[in-house]
């Protein structure tokens, strides 16, 4: 089963890049990771999908069907299921060697699907800084300052609907994973002292918010070193 590109129509892996992780927003989270004072846990919250919302790919999730999914999502939370990779593969499975992080909760505020997530860190990263693991790699791009996006995982089937391509009844969630880009707005992660409404997006806020350039050269570095990492 193939990924189903922008703007496609058919039965395939739904892929949306529904926002970041803005290291503005998370100084407080970050400074922690820093200094070794998170208490060997890490704690993020995130925007993670909207419903009757255009993205950028040109799709819309339907309410009731994302809806459903987030009700049956639950399942997998209550299981401790609930992991997802860091980068998107081409499957509709999920690899435990690339698992990063795990949702521990879901909400609904408004036509926004809020969720925690908990970063799979090793013990010797949170006392030595050692990465040993793909958890570990995502807090260090995160300390480095590296803006990470929060995408969903699915399987489904889309059709045309006007100028959009909906998202059909047979989808069936599988993750969120952590990415490089986003592409849908107003998905971003932020402090559990915020509300959803201080870090929805704005076009302004999209500008904004984008890496300075040397930030972006810290950025292509470590994500060049990533890929090294997880291909090894």
């Amino acid at each position: 089963m193939r990924v189903l590109e922008a703007r496609e129509i058919g039965h395939g892996i739904l892929v949306e890049n529904d926002g970041y992780i803005s290291p503005e927003d998370n100084r407080s989270i970050i400074k922690e990771i820093e200094e070794g004072n998170s208490g060997g846990e890490i704690y993020m919250n995130a925007i993670l999908q909207k419903y009757d919302t255009p993205n950028r790919n040109g799709r819309i999730y339907p309410e009731k069907i994302l809806r459903r999914e987030n009700e049956r999502y639950q399942e997998v939370i209550k299981k401790g299921g609930a992991i997802s990779e860091l980068n998107h593969p081409e499957s509709s499975l999920i690899d435990l060697d690339r698992a990063s992080h795990i949702i521990t909760e879901t909400w609904w505020e408004g036509n926004r699907l809020i969720g925690k997530m908990k970063l799979l860190t090793s013990p010797a990263y949170m006392k030595e800084g050692i990465i040993s693991c793909v958890g570990d790699m995502a807090a260090n791009l995160l300390r480095q300052g590296v803006t990470l996006g929060i995408s969903s995982r699915g399987v489904g089937s889309l059709t045309k609907n006007g100028e959009y391509n909906e998202v059909q009844e047979d989808f069936e969630l599988i993750c969120f994973d952590l990415v490089s880009s986003p592409s849908t707005p107003g998905s971003y992660l932020f402090k559990e002292d915020e509300t959803a409404d201080s870090v929805d997006e704005t076009s302004e806020m999209i500008e904004s918010s984008k890496p300075k350039p040397d930030t972006f050269n810290k950025s292509l570095s470590m994500m060049s070193k990533l890929d090294n990492f997880l291909n090894r």
